[in-house]
């Protein structure tokens, strides 16, 4: 019994440390990958043949707590299709960016061929930060998973008919209700 209060103590210790940690770091990094994803290739090529693209963006909205944006900031991928967004938590007038509030998408390809954004592990709506991959001395670091765009032939086209349900009568669209 009392090597469990002591282990709970313990535990109790370690973990508000840790939280202490994570609230006092002032930057934070971001990163992941930008990759092409051709869809004309055959099963394996597809799946592991992805293609990194360079001068690709991707962009980090984070937003208050009424749901406003504070602070937007991009960054271009290099060669290998890596990108690093480096955030001051602390440069928005003075107000501290929560990384929970924090999301990150797909912005635009330089490509001319790979250039549809998918929804593929998030980068069309959006990823929002949730644990940090390293927490250690003075980096905070949120690794992503990569990104995907593809070819123009592998999107899949929007098939919703909208249309068939839009009303001619008059006397129906003077309803503001």
């Amino acid at each position: 019994m009392k090597m469990k209060v002591v282990f709970i103590t313990l535990l109790f210790f370690v973990f508000s440390n840790f939280i202490e940690a994570y609230e006092g770091m002032d930057v934070m990094h971001i990163v992941g990958k930008v990759l092409c994803q051709d869809c004309t290739q055959g099963w394996n090529e597809w799946v592991e043949g992805a293609k990194p693209i360079k001068g690709s963006i991707v962009s980090l909205t984070c937003l208050d707590e009424r749901r406003r944006v504070m602070y937007y900031g991009s960054d271009l991928t290099d060669e290998a299709g890596i990108y690093d967004l480096i955030v001051n938590r602390t440069s928005c007038h003075g107000k501290t960016i929560k990384p929970q509030n924090c999301f990150v998408r797909l912005v635009s390809s330089p490509d001319s061929v790979c250039n549809i954004a998918t929804d593929f592990a998030g980068g069309k709506s959006g990823v929002k930060l949730r644990r940090p991959a390293v927490v250690y001395r003075d980096l905070l670091k949120y690794v992503l998973s990569p990104f995907y765009y593809t070819t123009p032939m592998c999107d899949e086209p929007d098939i919703s008919d909208n249309d068939d349900n839009l009303e001619t009568n008059d006397d129906k669209h003077q309803n503001n209700y």
